[in-house]
């Protein structure tokens, strides 16, 4: 799912590191009581009651460390070891581990393995998606002259799609449904690739491209009109070095999105506002950094043209109400690359 490498940096990591190391050394029951805690599967391969597992995760990950308190979540619950969470899914050990499992129960008994989020909020995000592409197209604003304008078939067709930290590669799969056919999605976990890929096969999804890659340290040498990215940003913010991964991960993210493109991110540990406001930081990043470079001619090296800007987010999630204030435990967001 994720898209982070991570080297030996200290000891306190190392240490932490040993910890995802005995992973291995856990039951495969204990290692799926452990996932299902963070995860919201559908009836892709689930055993666990899904309203369950939702309340769970969403109670998991509202209490992890690196996450701004929101305004709908209680003070006087009890939270996880802050250790254990950033253990768990911020280190690759633990997704080759989970990605291994998966394989092993695709090939047993078919199954296609965790949805995060759910399968509803899966479709949500591909049809939400393909409307705004579609608008987009239609309407060839300034901003968006490199995209496709012309029949609203063809148009989808003419979009490049990238899904980082793609996992099993579900959601690329809702796109093609959707109408979208340049589709490729990247992980760094080589089972997670080899899963997507068997599924897609499986299901008839061929024209889908699968690779493995470093979201953090891409390799890609190509820009898409498209990048989605459907928990991957979470599971970057719960390594022990969260904040410095997210703001690698935002400046790896802008090379890949081409000019007059969209970024599209589903997240369930961060809101609407907080991802506005951690764009704005890195647009604030940048700003200065291309201030600092009094030679620097080319725009798309740190200027306007790496910037984002918020254009639209899905505003039919369920919400629920806490101390007077409304939230949702899901948040898609769409921005625009200037």
């Amino acid at each position: 799912m994720a898209g982070i490498r991570l080297p030996a940096e200290d000891s306190d990591v190392s240490q932490v590191t040993r910890q995802v190391a005995a992973v291995d050394l856990i039951s495969d029951d204990d290692r799926s009581i452990a996932a299902d805690s963070w995860s919201i599967k559908s009836d892709y391969g689930s055993t666990l009651d899904d309203e369950q597992r939702q309340a769970d995760a969403s109670e998991a990950l509202s209490s992890a460390v690196y996450r701004a308190a929101s305004d709908y979540s209680s003070s006087d619950k009890e939270e996880p070891d802050v250790d254990t969470v950033s253990s768990m899914l911020g280190f690759q050990s633990y997704w080759d581990a989970a990605y291994a499992d998966e394989l092993t129960n695709f090939r047993e008994h078919g199954h296609a393995g965790e949805v995060w989020f759910g399968s509803n909020v899966m479709e949500n995000v591909a049809t939400w998606t393909k409307n705004l592409c579609l608008e987009i197209s239609q309407h060839h604003s300034p901003d968006t002259n490199c995209l496709p304008a012309g029949q609203p078939e063809k148009d989808l067709s003419g979009w490049s799609v990238l899904d980082v930290g793609t996992g099993n590669g579900l959601l690329l799969q809702e796109l093609s449904k959707q109408g979208f056919s340049d589709l490729t999605g990247s992980d760094y976990s080589e089972g997670a690739i080899d899963l997507a890929r068997k599924l897609a096969d499986r299901d008839g999804f061929s024209n889908i491209k699968f690779l493995v890659d470093d979201a953090l340290d891409t390799k890609l040498d190509r820009k898409f009109q498209l990048v989605t990215d459907k928990g991957t940003l979470d599971a970057i913010g719960l390594h022990p070095d969260g904040p410095i991964k997210r703001i690698m991960y935002w400046d790896s993210i802008s090379g890949l999105v081409a000019s007059g493109g969209l970024l599209v991110i589903t997240s369930c540990n961060s809101t609407k506002d907080e991802l506005i406001q951690e764009v704005e930081s890195f647009n604030q990043r940048r700003k200065s950094s291309s201030q600092e470079q009094e030679n620097a001619v080319d725009q798309d090296a740190g200027g306007r043209d790496t910037t984002f800007q918020y254009i639209d987010h899905i505003r039919s999630y369920p919400t629920l109400m806490f101390g007077g204030s409304v939230g949702s435990r899901v948040a898609t967001v769409a921005f625009l690359r200037n």
